[in-house]
């Protein structure tokens, strides 16, 4: 029996594409003038996907080695541009697919923030989303002029007060404030705009906005905390989520645990979409399939650079055929460094950790068929809301995924082959 249908997304930035493969064209020169994201839009749209998420960080990391060079070198996690600027020009030329972007409530002040996602409601029809953040790394920090970030639980309660200030400031304008009166020359209805004056433990805000409120209500809240206190972040706030675990036992706890912490919040688990991240590897032979994943591993260094990069250690530091140090600590991504903590305790060396390392969910090596198979398989299992699709790096990434695995999907009836509404959030919420 096939699990209902579920959702489909893209997980990336506005960052280059692969440059080093026989495949990569043009995407690394295409994409900082948003061409190469705008193709992919358009086959994504094409395939039915609900939404494209732009992850974002605001450094270039020199925690590996005590350097920038190695970060740089892969370009792994630089150079990046503001995915807040590309999503309009996606817009324009775009009908039906949802633009989730990030933003830090860390750095980016609470009223800009409102006002920028308003706008961009506007100019996409409603079909924006925030990506919400509260930032990891002390450099990012540093460029803001603050010399260390609040601890990881408190930067979650700045977060929580942020989003109900978000909240106040996106209802300051009644549906219907808007009136067009022609005859008494009057465009909006004062006594339906609202100052909120908000004042909370960290955030302080007059309100209201003076851009219109935000098309079909509020956007989309995206939100990726694996941490307890992430968990139950979401849990209150977020209306998708962007999950990345280790197997369908870490997924279905996952799904449990946050729905639970949601009914303890009195929200019904259903207005939460929970989306696996993975990275499929597709051909046209399971053997073929396996033997393109062992050649496109990264290599061990840049690796250590990458996982440096999401909890601020420096594993250059590490002997590599040593067990991974149980002691780290770490004020950055909490939920990375308890999973290499995982495998450490299964007697997995950092070099071993390094090469089994993945943000994908779960390991997609095979045909479209058999993918699309298990897939299946693993939402009838979890009870999940869908899928992340990410390391499309290329064009020819790109094509296995809209015109080999998302028919193969469709044929099985278990993603959508229209959209039925206009909005992100109602497309989100469809099923």
């Amino acid at each position: 029996m096939p699990a209902a249908p579920f959702h489909l997304g893209w997980f990336g930035s506005f960052s280059r594409g692969g440059f080093a493969g026989r495949w990569a064209g043009t995407a690394p020169e295409a994409w900082a003038n948003g061409d190469y994201h705008i193709e992919m839009a358009r086959h994504l749209e094409r395939a039915g996907f609900d939404f494209m998420m732009f992850e974002d960080s605001a450094m270039v990391s020199d925690v590996y080695g005590g350097s920038m060079n190695t970060n740089l070198k892969y370009g792994s996690h630089g150079p990046k541009h503001d995915p807040m600027a590309v999503i309009p020009v996606i817009a324009k030329l775009t009908k039906h697919i949802g633009l989730i972007g990030t933003a830090s409530t860390t750095f980016y002040p609470p009223f800009m923030l409102a006002r920028t996602m308003a706008t961009l409601s506007h100019l996409s029809g409603g079909r924006t989303g925030w990506n919400i953040v509260t930032s990891s790394e002390d450099k990012a920090a540093q460029n803001f002029g603050i010399d260390q970030l609040p601890p990881h639980d408190e930067r979650y309660d700045r977060a929580d007060e942020y989003v109900e200030l978000m909240n106040r400031l996106l209802e300051s304008w009644e549906p219907d404030a808007v009136v067009l009166d022609r005859e008494t020359n009057t465009y909006v209805d004062g006594d339906k705009v609202h100052t909120i004056d908000f004042e909370g433990k960290y955030y302080k805000s007059r309100g209201p906005l003076n851009s219109l409120p935000p098309v079909g209500g509020r956007p989309v809240y995206c939100q990726a905390g694996s941490s307890p206190r992430g968990r139950r972040f979401a849990a209150q706030n977020a209306d998708t989520t962007l999950v990345s675990l280790n197997g369908i036992e870490d997924m279905k706890q996952y799904r449990v645990d946050v729905h639970q912490h949601m009914r303890d919040a009195g929200r019904d688990p259903s207005s939460l979409k929970m989306m696996f991240i993975v990275a499929p590897v597709i051909a046209d032979t399971v053997e073929e399939a396996h033997a393109r994943a062992a050649r496109s591993r990264p290599d061990v260094e840049e690796m250590l650079c990458t996982l440096s990069v999401l909890t601020e250690i420096d594993f250059a530091k590490y002997d590599l055929d040593a067990p991974l140090d149980m002691e780290m600590r770490t004020n950055g991504h909490a939920g990375y460094l308890n999973q290499f903590k995982q495998w450490a305790s299964e007697g997995q060396t950092l070099r071993q950790v390094a090469e089994s390392f993945s943000v994908s969910s779960m390991q997609l090596v095979g045909t479209p068929d058999s993918i699309a198979a298990q897939m299946d398989e693993a939402m009838q299992e979890i009870g999940g809301d869908g899928f992340l699709i990410t390391g499309l790096g290329n064009r020819k990434n790109i094509i296995e995924v809209t015109e080999g695995l998302v028919p193969e999907l469709q044929r099985r009836g278990l993603t959508r082959t229209e959209y039925t509404h206009d909005t992100l959030r109602e497309n989100l919420m469809a099923f």
